[in-house]
């Protein structure tokens, strides 16, 4: 099994796995999403588990292989019962009295209205799928996530039971809207013989109350939804008032960025903001230790800077980096780790002059470097690339700290 290559995939990849090992879609569809892939591959995540081997069989032919359990698309806390493959399910209604069986998709918090939407909807069939989308991605900040759906599903399952007489499932459904694939057939492949979206039968004056939402108080929001449903959306939009961000500063050694992260986290932290301090020095002593100075290793420091803003973002906190950073592929890739995590990222480009910078050497590194005491050492034997998408750049050999704090403060209040 280790001989064979590996592929790491990403979470809608991982959602798409989890429906093709559970009879929801074919496993052809794994294939057709990832057309590359060597004939013998393993398929893991990130943390490199293998989680199923894929073989080509001729030209569209695939088998695939599980090895190890997916991880929940929801989190390891919720029971069994809400995450039974689409091949158990449907098994389960062939064999009983449950084949006119109804399949609603519960894609967003259901309304009161809706409530009765669904018991109408569900007359005459003996069982009801209440089937929730579940991606593993995080969802905006503010909307209500896979597991506030589930929770509300799980109290319309209650009520819809109790007025029809109808067996009800809250089921969910691992999907991200991998290519090549529709929610209404994933859908049905759970065994419903007709599949409703929900929210589609909203009325205009619900949709346009619903809309409102993020304006009005918390009120209207009872007045809307029943009790279960409005506690998911209140809880939301509690939590997603505010945005992560990510200041990272680049610039060279002594260039002033650490500087100027210290003076801004202070005042963003005085300004009550949860902010963490990702300094250079300080990520290479603990979160780094034993990494050395060539490319790769500076490139994977600074990646494990970015993964660490960006999980403190995604939860509404402010991170404040100031590595090095010197290439612009490591740049990239922070940037695009903070906004996958849905946050602002604000780079900031210290470009104090090379000369300035030298001159300022507390530490003695450009003298060292100069006398070749210190391979790769950027600016010196090791390049700097300039960034040319940096959100604001600033030179302290003309600016103060003070004046780059507040540049920094007044591009994030203009930024909202």
């Amino acid at each position: 099994m280790t001989d064979s290559p590996a592929h790491v995939l990403s979470d809608a990849e991982l959602d798409l796995l989890e429906l093709a090992l559970g009879g929801a879609v074919p496993p052809s569809a794994v294939l057709a999403a990832l057309p590359d892939l060597p004939a013998d591959v393993l398929l893991t995540d990130a943390e490199n588990t293998p989680l199923a081997r894929l073989t080509r069989t001729g030209a569209d032919g695939v088998v695939l292989e599980p090895l190890k359990p997916l991880a929940a698309a929801i989190g390891p806390q919720w029971d069994a019962a809400v995450r039974r493959p689409a091949r158990e399910v449907r098994t389960d209604l062939a064999s009983g009295p449950d084949g006119n069986a109804l399949g609603l998709l519960v894609t967003e918090v259901p309304t009161a209205e809706e409530s009765g939407t669904a018991a109408a909807l569900a007359a005459g069939s003996a069982a009801v799928l209440l089937l929730v989308p579940a991606a593993r991605r995080a969802p905006e900040p503010g909307a209500v996530g896979a597991p506030g759906l589930v929770r509300a599903a799980l109290a319309l399952a209650g009520t819809l039971a109790e007025r029809t007489g109808a067996r009800v499932t809250t089921l969910v459904v691992p999907w991200s809207g991998p290519a090549g694939t529709d929610l209404h057939d994933v859908a049905a492949s759970y065994g419903a013989v007709r599949v409703e979206t929900l929210a589609a039968h909203r009325t205009p004056a619900t949709a346009e109350r619903v809309a409102a939402l993020p304006h009005v108080r918390d009120e209207a929001v009872r007045a809307l939804y029943p009790p279960a449903s409005a506690a998911e959306v209140v809880r939301a939009a509690s939590g997603g008032h505010r945005q992560g961000t990510v200041v990272f500063f680049t610039g060279l050694s002594g260039s002033g960025k650490s500087t100027v992260a210290r003076a801004l986290a202070a005042e963003l932290e005085d300004d009550g903001l949860g902010t963490t301090l990702l300094d250079g020095d300080e990520v290479r002593h603990h979160l780094s230790k034993g990494l050395g100075f060539d490319r790769e290793s500076r490139e994977t420091n600074v990646e494990r800077i970015g993964y660490v803003a960006a999980l403190v973002a995604k939860h509404g906190g402010t991170a404040v980096a100031a590595p090095i950073a010197p290439f612009a592929a490591g740049r990239a890739k922070v940037r695009a780790l903070a906004e996958e995590a849905g946050a602002r990222f604000v780079l900031v480009h210290v470009s104090t002059p090379l000369e300035v910078c030298e001159a300022r050497d507390r530490k003695g590194f450009y003298a060292r470097a100069r006398a070749g005491e210190i391979a790769d050492f950027t600016g010196i034997s090791s390049p700097y690339e300039e960034p040319d998408d940096a959100e604001l750049v600033i030179d302290t050999s003309v600016v103060s700290v003070d004046a780059a704090v507040d540049a920094v403060r007044a591009h994030l209040r203009a930024a909202g």
